[in-house]
């Protein structure tokens, strides 16, 4: 085993006079700012995703709407989760997490969506999560090794999204035909 870079009495010095900066050290190998500021981009995603995943829950109606509207629920659940996710990671980075209302539409990689029909609820919703995949796939390798925790944040996002996305692609795959040409 290598020994370490750094002695020992160098690293508790330097945790010492640097205790201001929190969990960002000299190890610290990412661009602080940008990975923030892709954070914020990430949380303003998330948030218009709750938004949306709830309005559909609340509007889904129609026969087949019932375990539909139940995995919007709680698509919108996790969605909320990973916003604080991003948001406690953004502080713990020193930033300050941006949930301004009048920013969030113009960050976020993902759109809100006013479908009326059932079927196209579930459509936009899988294209966001593909969005979402598409996505966080470039930021956690973006980051790579300057930042492991927040690029395994990212990770652990992104097995989510591509958990919804087939959840979604099932619900699709499962609803009749003809229901696409109906009002839900």
């Amino acid at each position: 085993m290598a020994d370490f870079l750094t002695d020992i009495d160098t690293l508790r010095k330097r945790a010492r006079d640097e205790i201001e900066k929190g969990a960002v050290t000299d190890a610290y190998g990412a661009d602080l700012q940008r990975v923030i500021e892709v954070c914020n981009e990430a949380l303003a995603t998330e948030i218009v995703c709750v938004l949306r995943y709830k309005r559909h829950y609340y509007t889904a109606s129609g026969i087949h709407s019932e375990p539909v509207a139940a995995e919007f629920l709680e698509h919108a659940a996790d969605e909320q989760r990973h916003a604080d996710l991003l948001a406690e990671r953004i502080t713990q980075l020193g930033g300050s997490p941006d949930f301004d209302p009048a920013r969030l539409s113009a960050r976020s990689h993902t759109q809100y969506d006013g479908s009326e029909n059932l079927v196209d609820m579930i459509k936009e919703d899988l294209i966001a999560e593909r969005i979402a995949i598409a996505s966080y796939t470039e930021i956690a390798q973006w980051i790579g090794d300057g930042d492991p925790t927040t690029r395994r944040l990212f990770e652990e996002l992104l097995a989510d999204e591509e958990e919804h996305a087939d959840d979604l692609k099932s619900l699709l795959e499962r609803l009749p035909k003809d229901l696409e040409n109906q009002r839900s």
